[in-house]
């Protein structure tokens, strides 16, 4: 929580923490396991072109949505 992360060390290292907490936020809005949305992005991301980059954004996935 914001109590134990006092500093984040640099400002970049500032900067990836709110990177990965907002992908992690992001999840959770769209009614995904953040867990499987980390992993699912990290299988893919590699292989992914960066000009489709918004292909990986959570909406995007709807493989890792709950069925309604």
């Amino acid at each position: 929580g914001r109590k134990n992360y006092l500093f984040a060390g640099s400002d970049r290292g500032g900067e990836s923490a709110a990177l990965v907490y907002s992908l992690i936020g992001t999840a959770k809005l769209n009614g995904i396991d953040p867990y499987a949305y980390l992993r699912a992005v990290i299988a893919r991301i590699a292989d992914h072109p960066i000009n489709r980059i918004e292909e990986l954004l959570p909406w995007n996935l709807p493989d890792l949505r709950p069925a309604d």
